[in-house]
């Protein structure tokens, strides 16, 4: 099974974005990586720009390219402004509403609990990350595992929660409750930016 690999901090520090959306990769070092210590970033062209976006919505979810693109190419042919569906699509996969909910600290802990079986979608289990989760579906944590120490510990932690997904900490149960706005999601991601990417290739 395709995943993705490598230090998260140094890509995030190469791309000045936070791809936990906590920023706290980039407070001690916010220069790029590499044994040369600060330097100065090279102005990147417009093509650059556009690769660059998407490499970081691509870390942000935890995607390989190949995901990615067929993801993007379904927002295409789905009603609605690309971009948006596009992003709607990635918040809707399992493992982000799993991370949503605050089940786990980042997106892998959460594709791990997915990839694991311990996670119920309708009261019937789902151990696939890409599984497309739809407004009104239930997601739970399997009995055997509500009392598990990384899940209490995320919980804990957690401290910003959105408004299209209900999480109760008790029943270890919630809700995919609607689609998120634009609005909703990271302001420092450009999805223009993709489209325009993508575009050139089609």
């Amino acid at each position: 099974m395709a995943r993705m690999t490598g230090p998260v901090w140094k890509q995030s520090r190469r791309l000045s974005f936070s791809v936990l959306e906590t920023g706290e990769e980039l407070t001690k070092r916010s220069y790029i990586p590499g044994q040369h210590g600060p330097t100065k970033r090279v102005k990147l062209s417009p093509y650059g720009q556009q690769l660059a976006e998407k490499q970081k919505i691509r870390y942000m979810y935890g995607l390989n390219e190949k995901q990615f693109a067929n993801t993007f190419f379904k927002a295409v042919k789905a009603k609605g402004v690309t971009g948006t569906v596009f992003l709607q699509l990635l918040e809707s996969r399992l493992d982000n509403v799993v991370y949503r909910m605050g089940l786990a600290r980042t997106r892998r802990g959460a594709r791990q609990l997915v990839n694991h079986g311990h996670i119920l979608v309708n009261g019937k289990k789902v151990d696939i990350p890409s599984y497309q989760c739809k407004p009104g579906s239930i997601i739970e944590v399997k009995d055997r595992m509500k009392n598990a120490a990384a899940i209490k510990d995320a919980l804990d932690a957690t401290l910003n929660t959105v408004d299209y997904v209900t999480f109760d900490p008790q029943t270890m149960k919630g809700e995919f409750v609607r689609l998120p706005e634009r609005k909703e999601l990271n302001s420092e991601i450009n999805e223009l930016l993709v489209v325009e990417y993508y575009n050139r290739k089609m």
